[in-house]
């Protein structure tokens, strides 16, 4: 199996031979239907200065005159009546030439090979070291007619410049590939720190913390792993806190309702002690029973698939509801309530909401001083739906305030396990809100009450 290392190198030089590759072709492309009809005009032009020169000097022999103009970096051929062909300069790679076109270019027509050389995908015609590949001139010195074909000689003129180019593009091959193995090393070096970290985690140890400080999307990978494992951590803790947390709630009320059950089984006791007892066995029992119910809910809204069974309802008449179903409660405090409750739909899930307020209420009326005021207020505002359940109770210390939406957190131990009450209420009150992309806030003081807001969208 290839590693991502030998993958991103061959990715990488494959990429710069195919790009090598399309740029020489795109160039190629350029040359036959830009540069080459330039350079036929530009060497039609050349050819006719040849021509023209040595027709205006007539003392000059063609021969020495074309040796010159050969040496001076262009290959000739000079083809006669009789069709005898003589070469100056660089000598030409194919040199076969039809009858056709030299009997056309004798009887004064002008060749011009460079424009009508065929265009191939890969072949750059202009170093295509061809007859056909010239350009044909017509030259009369008396009665003698000559046809003349020239071309320059690249070898010639661009010789040095070929090597240097060819040592240049080379090294730049190679250097590419050496520089691509080492940068390689540079970036999948990160990935390998990560890969060995996952591995770690998988063995279920979190306390990992990666030194990489890039800046790049490796680097912020490298720094979300590492937060993921905080995360993770706390996680584990609070999994291992929450397990710890259901043995002891679950194991209080058993010992005690076991204690008392042997004590009720001694024959001495009084009426009034038997009944002591199995009130607290009854008791204890409903305590049990509500930290079952309210574990269910807890792993249910853990799950998040589809556990939400949306509808549209009035929210204003489902806390008024909730607050005249427990008037009892809130009567028996002597406890004021204030209520300012628009009619207000929203689309949500009914009974879990219903448990939210209930929670979030009966904590107002349990937590409250006698004769102390209770406040519930809602408003809608872009589509946002705000509740405000504020009370006039005990409040919660500055301590315990942000830790209070945390399961089995208790604040007020005593005044708690007097209350009978689990720790988990708030914390299914804030799932419960989240599951509908709301907010839940607190504010609260010690000795002066509490205030509760909650938003959540109204559709």
């Amino acid at each position: 199996m290839k590693t991502l290392y030998v993958r991103i190198v061959m990715t990488t030089i494959f990429v710069m031979i195919f790009s090598g590759l399309v740029s020489f072709l795109i160039s190629n492309i350029y040359y036959h239907y830009k540069l080459k009809p330039y350079n036929d005009q530009k060497l039609t032009r050349m050819a006719n200065e040849v021509k023209s020169f040595y027709e205006k000097n007539p003392s000059l022999t063609i021969q020495d005159y074309l040796e010159n103009v050969g040496d001076l970096g262009y290959q000739v051929l000079l083809v006669d009546e009789n069709e005898k062909q003589t070469f100056y300069g660089g000598s030409f790679k194919k040199s076969q030439l039809d009858r056709t076109t030299i009997e056309s270019v004798l009887y004064g027509k002008v060749y011009h090979g460079i424009a009508k050389y065929p265009t191939n995908w890969f072949v750059t015609g202009f170093f295509d070291n061809s007859v056909i590949n010239t350009i044909g001139v017509p030259i009369n010195h008396g009665k003698n007619h000559y046809a003349l074909f020239l071309r320059p000689n690249v070898e010639l003129q661009f010789g040095e410049l070929r090597i240097l180019f060819s040592i240049i593009l080379g090294l730049t091959i190679l250097l590419s590939i050496v520089m691509v193995f080492i940068s390689t090393r540079y970036i999948v070096k990160p990935i390998v720190k990560l890969t060995e970290a996952t591995k770690i985690i998988a063995e279920g140890k979190y306390k990992i913390r990666l030194q990489i400080k890039r800046k790049d999307e490796i680097g912020k990978l490298a720094n979300h792993f590492t937060k993921m494992t905080k995360k993770l951590d706390q996680i584990e803790q609070m999994r291992q806190e929450f397990v710890s947390n259901v043995s002891h709630e679950f194991q209080s009320p058993l010992t005690s309702i076991q204690g008392f059950s042997q004590s009720l089984q001694a024959d001495d006791l009084t009426d009034e002690q038997r009944k002591t007892f199995s009130s607290i066995i009854e008791k204890e029992s409903k305590r049990m029973s509500l930290l079952s119910k309210q574990l269910l809910v807890l792993a249910s809204l853990d799950k998040e698939e589809e556990i939400l069974q949306k509808t549209e309802y009035d929210v204003a008449e489902q806390i008024k509801q909730i607050i005249v179903t427990n008037e009892w409660s809130w009567r028996t405090k002597n406890l004021a309530i204030e209520m300012e409750l628009a009619p207000t739909n929203i689309f949500a899930d009914k009974n879990l909401l219903h448990q939210a307020w209930t929670n979030l209420i009966m904590n107002s009326i349990k937590f409250n001083k006698e004769g102390g005021l209770i406040s519930v207020r809602l408003s809608n505002e872009h589509d946002m739906v705000t509740i405000e359940i504020k009370d006039t109770g005990i409040g919660i210390s500055e301590n315990d305030l942000p830790y209070i939406f945390n399961r089995f957190y208790i604040a007020d131990k005593a005044r708690m396990r007097k209350e009978s009450s689990t720790g988990l209420g708030l914390a299914i009150t804030k799932q419960i809100i989240e599951l509908h992309n709301g907010e839940i806030h607190v504010e609260s003081k010690l000795n002066e009450g509490s205030l509760f807001l909650i938003k959540i969208p109204q559709m």
